[in-house]
């Protein structure tokens, strides 16, 4: 016996009318239904399958950001061109097909001048994705003024100076038209430079588990995550310190996600989880903090009348170098005056 699949289609690859609109982190398309008519919405995907497109009474929308969802990248001399595409998929139990092959490429370019790297992973701006399950939902990572977290650091301030044992305030917020969404910071690691996997790092918040004694987090409703950090810098001559979290977006209510598991201190003792009521991991990042130089000051005091500022060393050191006078001045009081009254007596017995 033999299987004989037959597939009735059109011979062409039918290709749509679309708009492309390329934002500062991610590429939107909206493809008109009337330059495809008869195709099938329900079969149509972007690169990556797990993310999803939308759709309106007149066109096909979807949403990437520039490192999700299949979103490919080439350089092309003077630009970094971002790709991805509209595909049509078929049912893999069904042996004959009537639907017509679609395949819609859109793609963005950025020019090397405006720095695509900050485009490619945008530090300050919001982090947008798209999954099956939750849509297109977005992260925005914040540094602000003060505990109220009302008031963003303005952004042409970065790279933001700090002192060394100052409060940080940041605020970690999820954006999805999803009505009952939870938010859960799994980690927050902090590096020297922009790779989060740098061999140095320092490690604010694992498995859920907070791990700086100096961490405080404020109250937030379910889609937010304000906590404040006092500043540290590395050791070994690094000035710079960034800091990226993990984080994902869960149905509220799931009793099995990973945001209802909270802090994990032993892998052991992590449930079976329900991977359908919650996104996968996604990373953001804020930063660079550029640490500043604390200047020391010896010597005489400023012609202003400033403080006089010595080394505990110094301090020790002028101490120890006045007792020894004192001593010696003590000693040679006595033996003067010891030797006075030898004298004395000497002088008397003459007599």
């Amino acid at each position: 016996m033999r299987c004989i699949v037959i597939i009735v289609a059109e011979s062409r690859v039918l290709s749509g009318e679309a708009e492309v609109f390329c934002e500062e982190n991610s590429i939107s398309v909206a493809v008109s239904k009337a330059s495809m008519k008869g195709i099938d919405q329900n079969w149509l995907q972007l690169r990556d399958p797990t993310c999803s497109l939308t759709f309106n009474d007149t066109h096909i929308l979807g949403t990437v950001s520039l490192n999700t969802c299949g979103t490919t990248m080439e350089d092309s001399g003077d630009f970094m061109v971002f790709k991805n595409e509209i595909n049509s998929f078929e049912n893999p139990n069904e042996v004959i097909t009537r639907r017509s092959q679609v395949k819609i490429g859109f793609s963005c370019q950025y020019p090397k001048v405006a720095s695509v790297s900050n485009h490619y992973i945008n530090k300050k701006s919001d982090y947008i994705f798209t999954e099956s399950s939750f849509g297109t939902f977005s992260y925005s990572f914040n540094i602000f003024t003060d505990n109220n977290f009302s008031s963003p650091v303005d952004p042409s301030l970065y790279p933001l100076e700090i002192n060394l044992l100052d409060m940080l305030y940041m605020g970690i917020a999820a954006h999805s038209a999803l009505p009952e969404v939870q938010l859960f910071v799994e980690s927050c690691r902090a590096t020297p430079d922009d790779n989060p996997y740098s061999a140095l790092f320092y490690d604010i918040i694992k498995e859920g588990c907070i791990l700086d004694d100096t961490v405080e987090v404020y109250h937030s409703d379910a889609r937010a995550y304000d906590f404040g950090i006092q500043a540290f810098k590395f050791t070994g001559g690094y000035n710079e310190v960034y800091i990226t979290c993990s984080v994902i977006l869960c149905a509220e209510g799931s009793l099995n996600s990973r945001c209802a598991q909270g802090c994990l201190r032993e892998p052991a003792h992590k449930r079976r989880r329900d991977v359908s009521k919650e996104t996968a991991r996604h990373y953001i990042t804020q930063g660079p903090f550029h640490v500043a130089r604390q200047t020391q000051h010896s010597g005489a005091a400023s012609e202003n009348g400033g403080s006089l500022h010595i080394s505990t060393g110094t301090a020790v050191f002028a101490g120890l170098f006045i007792v020894s006078i004192v001593v010696l001045v003590g000693m040679w009081v006595y033996n003067s005056k010891k030797t006075r009254e030898t004298d004395r007596t000497y002088l008397m017995s003459s007599f």
